[in-house]
């Protein structure tokens, strides 16, 4: 399956701990599409998802991937597919501006609320998989200027989980004080 990372899987150390055949495809956009930090996660921070507009200026870039019809499974359990994300098709082009026709996870109307921040460790964790995959200077800088806060339970697993893949990457995680 054709896989289009625009979120924290875009980090491959990230993905890999939950799926850890995928392969590594390219840089792609989908146009007409933005990011967005909005989607409720079961910590009640926001996670991100790609909405759809009616801008022909609106561009959202993320990475491809080949991940394993085994390894399907595993990454929408990650995905929490069926509960917060539903999976789909999206048509994005590749480095090559070659149409690609992918699967990528979009919130459900039900887990959309326009006032959630992401947590800062889940920001990194885009902000380190953008900057990774070279993605174009303004829109890293876009992801950097959105607001995370720190997360109120340190030794929460998905926190945890997400430094692992950071050290991974080999990614200094801020500490706040």
């Amino acid at each position: 399956m054709k896989y289009f990372a625009y979120g924290s899987n875009m980090l491959t150390e990230r993905l890999k701990l939950r799926v850890p055949h995928a392969t590594y495809l390219g840089v792609a956009k989908a146009k007409r599409r933005r990011l967005a930090f909005h989607k409720r996660s079961n910590d009640n921070s926001g996670k991100c998802d790609l909405v759809k507009t009616n801008n022909d200026s609106d561009v959202a870039f993320g990475v491809l991937f080949d991940v394993p019809d085994s390894e399907r499974s595993d990454l929408d359990d990650a995905e929490g597919l069926g509960y917060g994300y539903e999976d789909g098709s999206i048509d994005v082009l590749d480095a090559d501006s070659k149409l690609v026709t992918a699967t990528a996870y979009f919130a459900r109307k039900d887990k959309i609320d326009p006032k959630l921040v992401p947590y800062d460790w889940y920001h990194c964790l885009v902000v380190s998989g953008a900057r990774q995959h070279d993605l174009p200077a303004s829109y890293i800088a876009s992801i950097v200027a959105v607001r995370s806060v720190p997360d109120p339970k340190p030794e929460r697993e998905t926190r945890l989980e997400a430094l692992q893949a950071l050290k991974n990457a080999n990614v200094s995680f801020p500490t706040k004080a």
